[in-house]
């Protein structure tokens, strides 16, 4: 798999919380090719899903 290219889990996890796609999708590049290699490290389900609420609750990101 590419390393830039988006990881499956985070995707459905990403897919399941509308407002986290959103909030993805804003970020500059640099800061979702970051979230994306973070991503790669995720060994659950369960921790992947608190990996994307982090995304909602980081108040850096953009709303």
């Amino acid at each position: 798999m590419d390393e830039q290219e988006l990881p499956l889990g985070l995707g459905m996890a990403l897919a399941q919380r509308p407002e986290a796609m959103e909030r993805f999708a804003l970020l500059p590049e640099a800061e979702r090719q970051a979230l994306i290699q973070g991503a790669h490290q995720v060994r659950s389900r369960q921790e992947m899903q608190a990996y994307v609420e982090k995304l909602l609750t980081d108040e850096s990101a953009p709303s």
